[in-house]
C-alpha cells in the first residue's frame, strides 16, 4: 500500500511539475516580448480546450484506453508541442509573432488539460482497489503535486527562465518524464466498450445529464462561477509585480526582481491547506468548505489591490496565504465531490465534466474579462504610476466579483452527501433530492 501511494505521489509532482514551469511566469515572458496585451489569450486557451478536451480523452478513458495509458498519450503530445513553442520563441528573439506561438501553446495545452482528470482518475482507481479512503489518502498524494509545482516556479524563477522562452523547454522536459513514468502505473479498469449504449451514451455526452440532479447541476454552475477566478493571478500577477519596478521607490526590491518567488509563497499555503481537507470536509461539508474559498479569493484579489513589494509587502504575502485556501478548498474538495457522486463507470466522464465546467466555461469567461478590464485601466496607461494605479483598480474589481458569487452561494447551494447514492450511467437524472434508500456506503464526506 505504501508503495502504490509513493508511486501515486511520484505521478502527482511530475504532473504539476509540468504546469509550475511556466503558468505563473509565462504573463512575463510574453510582456517582455510585445505580447503583453495577448496574455489573457494564453490563459483563456487552457479554458477554451477544456471545454472538450478532458471530455473527449476521459470518455476513451472510460470504455477503451486505460486511463494510465492516456496520460502517457497525453503528455507526450503535450510535451512535444510546448518544446516546439519553446523553439519557435529561442529562433524568433524578439520578434515574436502572435500566430505561431499562440497556435504551438494551444496544442501543447489542449493535451495537457486532460491530464488533470486522468491523473486524479489513476489515484482514484489504484487507491480503491487497494482498499483505501481516497478522501483521507488522496490529499496527502495530491501534496506532492503542489510541491512539484513549487520546485519549478523557484527554478525558473532563480534561473531567470522566467522571463524567458525556456521556461517552455523545462515544461517540455517534465512532460516527456511523466509520460515515461505514466505507463509504471497500475492499469485502472475499462468497460471495454461492450455493453449497449444509446448514441449519446457511446459520446460520452451522457455526463452531461448530471445536470438533470438538481443539486449536482447547482454544484456546477458554482464550479463555473468560481473557475472564473483560476486563473487571473497566474497570467498576470507576475507582470502585475514587475510593473512596481517603473516607481524609484520599488525598483529593485526583492519582489520585483523575484516575483515568481514571491508568488510561490501561494503554492506554499496550497500545500498545508490540502492536508486539511480531509478534516473540513468530514467536519464541515461540501457548502462549508467551498464556501471558505469564495471568500479567500475576495481576499486573494483585495490583497493585491492594496498592497505593494514595498512597505505594503505584508499584503501580498497575506494574499499568497490565502490562496492555498482559495484553491484547494475548491479544486481539490470539488473534485473528491464530484467521485463521490459518481460510480466507477461514469467517474472519468464526470470529472471530465467537472474540467469543463471550472477551466473550461468558467476560465475562459473570467480570462478574456480580466484581459479587457486590465487592457482597458492598466495597458491604455503610460508606464509608471498611472499603470499601478490601473492595477489596484482591477484587482478590487475582481474581488468584488469573488463576493457576490460567494454570496449568492450561501442562499442557492444546499446538499449532504449522506442524503445520495452515487449516481452511476443507468441512474443519471432519477436520483432526487433526499433519496429515502439510503446514504452513501462508503468514503462519506460527512461521516
Amino acid at each position: 500500500m505504501n508503495n502504490i501511494k509513493t508511486r501515486l505521489a511520484a505521478m502527482s509532482f511530475l504532473q504539476f511539475a509540468v504546469w509550475g514551469s511556466y503558468l505563473t511566469s509565462l504573463g512575463a515572458y510574453l510582456s517582455n516580448v510585445g505580447l503583453a496585451e495577448k496574455i489573457g489569450w494564453f490563459y483563456s486557451i487552457q479554458g477554451i480546450v477544456s471545454l472538450f478536451m478532458p471530455a473527449v480523452i476521459g470518455i476513451l478513458a472510460d470504455r477503451w484506453i486505460q486511463a494510465q495509458r492516456m496520460l502517457s498519450i497525453c503528455q507526450f503530445l503535450a510535451g512535444l508541442f510546448m518544446g516546439l513553442a519553446g523553439l519557435y520563441g529561442m529562433t524568433a528573439g524578439d520578434s515574436v509573432s502572435f500566430a505561431p506561438l499562440f497556435t504551438l501553446y494551444s496544442l501543447s495545452v489542449a493535451f495537457y488539460m486532460p491530464t488533470i482528470g486522468l491523473s486524479n482518475s489513476v489515484s482514484y482507481s489504484s487507491l480503491t482497489r487497494a482498499g483505501l479512503d481516497t478522501v483521507t489518502h488522496f490529499p496527502p498524494i495530491r501534496v506532492l503535486g503542489t510541491v512539484g509545482f513549487i520546485v519549478m516556479m523557484l527554478f525558473v524563477n532563480f534561473t531567470g527562465y522566467q522571463n524567458t522562452y525556456a521556461q517552455m523547454f523545462t515544461s517540455a522536459a517534465m512532460s516527456w518524464i511523466l509520460a515515461i513514468f505514466s505507463l509504471t502505473l497500475p492499469s485502472c479498469p475499462t468497460t471495454g466498450g461492450k455493453e449497449k449504449k444509446t448514441f449519446s451514451e457511446a459520446l460520452g455526452l451522457d455526463a452531461f445529464r448530471l445536470f438533470a440532479n438538481r443539486q449536482m447541476a447547482v454544484f456546477f454552475i458554482f464550479s463555473m462561477l468560481l473557475g472564473v477566478s483560476l486563473q487571473i493571478t497566474n497570467g498576470f500577477a507576475n507582470p502585475f509585480i514587475q510593473s512596481f519596478g517603473s516607481l524609484p521607490e520599488f525598483a529593485g526590491t526583492f519582489g520585483v526582481n523575484n516575483a515568481n518567488a514571491l508568488i510561490s509563497l501561494s503554492q506554499i499555503s496550497e500545500t498545508l491547506c490540502i492536508l486539511l481537507i480531509p478534516f473540513f470536509l468530514k467536519r464541515f461539508g461540501i457548502k462549508t468548505v467551498m464556501l471558505m474559498a469564495m471568500f479567500a479569493w475576495v481576499l486573494r484579489f483585495g490583497f493585491f489591490g492594496l498592497g505593494n513589494p514595498g512597505q505594503g509587502v505584508w499584503l501580498f504575502i497575506l494574499s499568497m496565504i490565502v490562496y492555498g485556501i482559495a484553491f484547494d478548498f475548491f479544486n481539490v474538495s470539488g473534485s473528491l465531490y464530484v467521485d463521490l457522486r459518481t460510480s466507477p463507470d461514469i467517474r472519468s466522464s464526470a470529472q471530465g465534466l467537472f474540467m469543463i465546467m471550472t477551466n473550461g466555461i468558467g476560465a475562459t469567461i473570467g480570462t478574456l474579462s480580466a484581459q479587457a478590464v486590465i487592457n482597458r485601466l492598466v495597458f491604455s496607461q503610460p508606464v509608471g504610476e498611472a499603470q499601478v494605479s490601473g492595477w489596484s483598480s482591477a484587482w478590487l474589481i475582481f474581488a468584488a466579483y469573488a463576493l457576490i458569487v460567494a454570496v449568492l452561494f450561501v442562499f442557492i447551494f444546499r446538499d449532504d452527501i449522506n442524503t445520495h447514492r452515487p449516481i452511476s450511467r443507468k441512474k443519471v437524472g432519477t436520483i432526487t433530492d433526499g433519496d429515502p434508500e439510503g446514504a452513501v456506503g462508503v468514503n462519506s464526506i460527512n461521516s
